[in-house]
């Protein structure tokens, strides 16, 4: 469990991943060794987990993104598994959840723009196996977005 000088360190690389060691040294209030050895600690216990690059897909052309929750039928005992692997393979689908309760699976879908979404939606999404209902969320606007915790 990460002490309170872990918890520093964490907000801070949080706060701006891309600084430099120093700085996030100098930020968290230790010294550089002293950073090195509690970052390597909490990977190595797997408290961090990677460094990941936050990608703006709207920047890249893609302006529509659909959540699509899932309910499957669960009569066949493959169902999860034969789903699961079949939305993995659709290029466009950038984020696979389960949950417990009436929906079995949300997924997240981007497009370049309406015409690619009905392209998707009818060759790869309505293609998925062992559906037994959907319905679809279409994304207007982002409030909140963060990977801050309340360290």
């Amino acid at each position: 469990m990460p002490n309170a000088t872990d918890r520093r360190i964490l907000r801070q690389l949080l706060a701006d991943p891309d600084q430099p060691a120093t700085r996030l040294a100098e930020r968290a209030g230790v010294t550089g060794a002293t950073l090195s050895r509690r970052l390597e600690k909490m990977r190595s216990t797997g408290t961090i987990v990677g460094q990941q690059a936050r990608i703006d897909w709207r920047k890249l052309g893609y302006e529509v993104e659909v959540s699509l929750r899932f309910t499957l039928d669960k009569t066949n005992p493959r169902a999860f598994d034969e789903f699961t692997a079949a939305a993995r393979e659709v290029p466009e689908v950038i984020e696979i959840q389960t949950f417990l309760g009436s929906v079995d699976f949300r997924l997240s879908v981007i497009a370049r723009d309406m015409a690619h979404w009905q392209e998707v939606y009818r060759t790869r999404i309505l293609t998925l196996p062992n559906v037994e209902t959907s319905d679809a969320l279409m994304l207007i606007s982002t409030i909140k977005n963060s990977v801050e915790l309340p360290l």
